[in-house]
């Protein structure tokens, strides 16, 4: 299945690492918005506090460890059916498609995507937080590929 989103591949994979990496810090849900561009990107989530320059910190050594491990990326297709009751599918439009595209980050990451990905965490880079603010209970997280 062919990706839809003509995202930048690395940079679109580390979305999907950060948004794990989040989840097991701070059990906050993926990111409910993000842009993804080649030069720097953003996530938003929704979420508590500020986060401490540690955090901050953590979140950057997690990251990278898990890129620095060379996972493969692949995909795999279910039923809508099999999918909704393994994953969160409220981003899926409302004319439920038949198959649901599963995008697997080796054994740290799966979720549904229709975006584009590199074929192994070793062509993503070092991954660096370039800033981050919170209002309104959004924290934002801004980062770029070096």
């Amino acid at each position: 299945m062919e990706a839809k989103k003509d995202y930048y591949a690395p940079m679109h994979t580390a979305e999907h690492v950060l948004n794990q990496t989040m989840v097991r810090m701070f059990n906050c849900g993926r990111s409910f918005s993000n842009h993804i561009e080649r030069k720097k990107s953003k996530c938003d989530y929704k979420f508590h506090k500020e986060l401490t320059p540690e955090e901050i910190t953590t979140i950057e050594e997690k990251v990278n460890s898990v890129i620095k491990n060379n996972y493969n990326v692949t995909e795999e297709i279910l039923t809508f059916t099999e999918a909704e009751k393994l994953y969160n599918l409220e981003k899926i439009p409302e004319d439920k498609p038949e198959t649901i595209r599963i995008v697997k980050i080796g054994d740290y990451d799966a979720c549904p995507c229709i975006g584009k990905h590199v074929k192994n965490t070793s062509e993503i880079g070092i991954f660096k937080i370039t800033s981050i603010s919170y209002n309104n209970k959004v924290l934002r997280i801004r980062y770029k590929l070096l």
